[in-house]
This record gives C-alpha cells, sequence and structure tokens, in this order.
C-alpha cells in the first residue's frame, strides 16, 4: 500500500470532506477507504466486529478514519448507528455491500429459498435501508452512493449465469431508482457504481481485474459525479452501464 499522509490540518487549511463508507473492513470497501485518504478524505467506515484491514488503516492515519460496528442486516443496529451520528454530516456516503448464493451457478429455478432471501436481503434490501436511514446525514449537495454491478443490467443480460445475484442488484437499481424520484427535488448526487469484475472474496480469483485496476478510477468517478444531481448508473471508467 502506497503510504498515506497523515499530518494534521493546520489551522488554515480548510476541513477536509469526509467519505462515510458502510463495509470497509476488506476488498472494494477498504480499498476505496484507502483510496479516498490518499486523495485528502477523512473516512469514517462501518465493519461487522473484529479486528479487520481498516482498523490497520486507522492506525496508520491517526486522527483520519473512525471505525463504528454495523451489520446492515440487522434494522436495529442501522437505527442505532443513525442515533450516534445525530448531528454529523458528511460530504459522500458510499453504500458497498455484496454476497452470492453458494453455488452461484444455480439458475433461479434450483436455488434453495433460504438462499434466495439472504441474497436479496444482503444486497437490495439492506443497503437501501442504510440509505433512508443515513440520507440526513448528507450534506445538502452530498453524494450518495451504492455498489451495484454490471450484472444488474438488465440490458446487458445476454450470457444469464449468477442469476441470483443479477436479481438482487437489478432490485437494488430499481429501489434507487425508486428514492432517485423521492430525491429529485435536492441536490443530492447519487450513483449506482459497477465496479467490474474484480479480485476479491467475491469476484473470486478468475476476475478481470485488480483492486489496483479498478479502485482509483471508480473514486476518480465519484469525485467527478458531486456536484451533478440526480441518478446515474456508472461502471470505473465513468461509463453509463445501460439500465
Amino acid at each position: 500500500m502506497e503510504a498515506i499522509e497523515s499530518m494534521s490540518l493546520s489551522r488554515n487549511d480548510p476541513p477536509r470532506p469526509t467519505l462515510l463508507i458502510v463495509g470497509a473492513s476488506r476488498g472494494l470497501g477498504h480499498a476505496m477507504a484507502a483510496e479516498f485518504l490518499k486523495r485528502g478524505w477523512n473516512v469514517l467506515g462501518t465493519v461487522r466486529g473484529g479486528q479487520t484491514r481498516l482498523h490497520d488503516l486507522a492506525q496508520a492515519c491517526p486522527g483520519r478514519v473512525e471505525i463504528e460496528t454495523l451489520d446492515i442486516c440487522d434494522p436495529g443496529q442501522i437505527a442505532a448507528l443513525r442515533r450516534r451520528l445525530a448531528g454529523r454530516r458528511f460530504e459522500m456516503l458510499f453504500v458497498n455491500a455484496g454476497t452470492t448464493n453458494r453455488d452461484p451457478t444455480q439458475t433461479i429455478g434450483e436455488v434453495a429459498t433460504d438462499d434466495f432471501v439472504h441474497v436479496m436481503v444482503t444486497n437490495a434490501l439492506s443497503p437501501m435501508r442504510v440509505v433512508e436511514s443515513l440520507e440526513p446525514c448528507v450534506t445538502p449537495d452530498g453524494l450518495i452512493g451504492v455498489m451495484s454491478s454490471g450484472q444488474g443490467s438488465v440490458g446487458a443480460n445476454v450470457s444469464g449465469e449468477r442469476e441470483v445475484y443479477r436479481g438482487s442488484k437489478a432490485a437494488l437499481n430499481m429501489f434507487m431508482r425508486s428514492f432517485a424520484a423521492r430525491q429529485a427535488g435536492t441536490d443530492h448526487a447519487l450513483v449506482l457504481m459497477a465496479p467490474g469484475w474484480v479480485r476479491t472474496e467475491l469476484g473470486g480469483p478468475q476476475a478481470r481485474l485488480t483492486l489496483e485496476e479498478s479502485v482509483p478510477g471508480l473514486v476518480e468517478v465519484l469525485l467527478g459525479k458531486r456536484g451533478r444531481p440526480g441518478l446515474e448508473y456508472l461502471d470505473y471508467q465513468g461509463r453509463t452501464v445501460p439500465w
């Protein structure tokens, strides 16, 4: 990991913007936190518990990383986090969540009901509960982003495969469009992010991209989206993904 500048601000420096990233213990979320730190942001990240790589970042960047505990599938924990953050404001909220069923090769007719429900709750329902709950913590002209996937595109699905995962991300996209319709009178920038097929625990070792190839571009796209109200579905290179 490249060194991250951690010196404190002088009295005349403007305050650093702060990212609230939900799901930052490893993989894409952790890499995003590290990239935002390199770009001069502060980070408040959530983990489900235990010692994580985000704790290593906090140790390396004293005063610039805060850590909260959250299981996004637990509505009580979401409500408790909202209470703890009462009065705080963040320039960006990004919800990073993703899982898949135990056998992603299964067709929709083969998947166990419990697996289907787990994927849908984790990938679609819970991220939107977080967005709905924490939206008041975002500055009036801030950005709210959610980690989607190119596999959530209905128009681009010409191969099938990973059907439950695809369906969960397509549902997430639809829910964000409904949220965006209710946000139409605000200055919030909204984004569904497709990071590409990345070598993480979820993406697997055969994935095409490394974190180093995906995340800097992804962060650049998020920063460029600031100040552009409304919802866009974008990939890590800034290209529009078909709905």
